[in-house]
């Protein structure tokens, strides 16, 4: 499996956190969907494609939103990281500019 692809939004989140702990989770989340792109949760309706995985730090629930590109095998695609809080209004954004 290649190295997933981060996009700007997710790698400005990702780069952000500071606490050690919590960046050792994405990581672990990170490599844990690289085995297994089918782990997190498949979204249906107009974020049909897209998979969510939640990650439980500190009583705050952030999620990781990725995408897979069938091409070379497959090519995970790293949408968008961030807290639960506004998070599926800012991934539907994020969809619709990109139409």
């Amino acid at each position: 499996m290649n190295d997933p692809i981060i996009l700007p939004g997710a790698a400005r989140f990702l780069k952000k956190l500071k606490e050690k702990a919590l960046k050792t989770k994405f990581q672990g989340v990170l490599d844990l969907i690289c085995k297994n792109p089918y782990i997190g949760e498949a979204k249906t309706g107009d974020l049909s494609g897209i998979f969510c995985y939640d990650i439980f730090h500190a009583n705050i629930n952030y999620e990781l939103a990725y995408t897979l590109i069938e091409q070379n095998g497959e090519t995970i695609v790293v949408i968008l990281a961030g807290t639960r809080e506004n998070f599926y209004q800012e991934l539907k954004r994020y969809i619709k500019n990109r139409n």
